[in-house]
């Protein structure tokens, strides 16, 4: 099968390509500079340009039968006024090129696109959130339920559709835990906040493999949620994280502080989602990584 890729040279796009080469498919990409894509991947890979603010001509997507979109601006940004449009537009309107871009090809029989936890919002507490729950009603939240309107417009087209809502996705090479790294090697590492805020986490090899599970399993439509099936407290993250280095945990974070580095985007961090793959469960889908020790383990071996 030939499978066109946004966000290719992303944080999970490459994993994601060389999946899909070992299981046989062709790969296609779409990408601000492909050029600079294709010098990060496999040999073999072809490319296209793709800029979310611009039209996706058809033949971009080169006669791909299946779509996986992962391209977006970082959230992980101070959400200034200009910031926020560039999260917000890169997200709705370059979904909305892509769905018009396989609309017109006449191709395309599945597609799988990016969503996040986000869309339940910063105030959900200890709330088990399945992708039964309503969304939240802050500015990710908004972003999210957006994103996911225009991704669903797919389906008017008879293309089966699933849209992953990632959550914080763990590897030592980028994300979250690439951040916190630095200072809990040296042992100046802990909680953020109160602790209390739960961590909705997957590592990095679930999410790609969910993603290919996806991929090859069109009946699975609707929403899924990426997140490994025991969420922690930012507090029992923090003790993991320690026991796994060998180092404490006990420095504490302020809020007050992440909110001056971060400003309206530290609510991301303080506040947290509890959230749980019901729908991956149903499906069949198999974590290799359920629970954060094993996955800390793996990752930082």
């Amino acid at each position: 099968m030939k499978v066109a890729v946004t966000g290719a040279s992303g944080f999970l796009g490459p994993g994601l390509v060389q999946g899909l080469l070992e299981r046989g498919h062709q790969v296609h990409v779409l990408a601000r500079n492909v050029e600079q894509a294709l010098a990060r991947l496999p040999a073999g890979v072809t490319g296209a340009p793709f800029s979310a603010g611009s039209p996706l001509p058809p033949e971009a997507l080169a006669d791909a039968e299946a779509v996986v979109h992962l391209a977006g601006e970082p959230v992980a940004q101070r959400w200034t006024h200009e910031g926020k449009h560039r999260i917000h537009d890169s997200r709705v309107l370059g979904t909305r090129a892509v769905v018009a871009a396989m609309r017109g090809a006449g191709t395309v029989r599945r597609f799988v696109s990016a969503s996040a936890i986000g869309y339940y919002g910063g105030t959900r507490g200890a709330e088990p959130l399945t992708e039964e729950s309503p969304p939240g009603d802050d500015f990710l939240a908004r972003v999210c339920v957006d994103w996911e309107a225009e991704a669903m417009q797919a389906r008017e087209s008879s293309i089966p559709t699933a849209v992953v809502r990632m959550g914080v996705v763990l590897h030592p090479e980028g994300g979250a835990l690439h951040k916190m790294l630095p200072p809990f090697r040296v042992g100046a590492g802990g909680p953020v906040g109160s602790g209390e805020q739960f961590v909705s986490w997957v590592h990095r090899d679930d999410a790609r493999d969910l993603l290919l599970f996806l991929l090859a399993h069109p009946q699975v439509e609707g929403v899924v949620n990426a997140t490994a099936p025991t969420p922690v407290t930012n507090a029992v993250f923090a003790h993991t994280l320690g026991h796994v280095l060998g180092r404490p945990s006990l420095v504490r974070m302020p809020a007050f502080m992440l909110k001056a580095a971060l400003g309206e985007m530290a609510k991301v961090v303080l506040e947290g989602q509890r959230v749980l793959p019901q729908r991956a469960h149903e499906a069949g889908f198999v974590f290799r990584y359920p629970e954060l020790e094993g996955a800390l383990r793996d990752l930082l071996a």
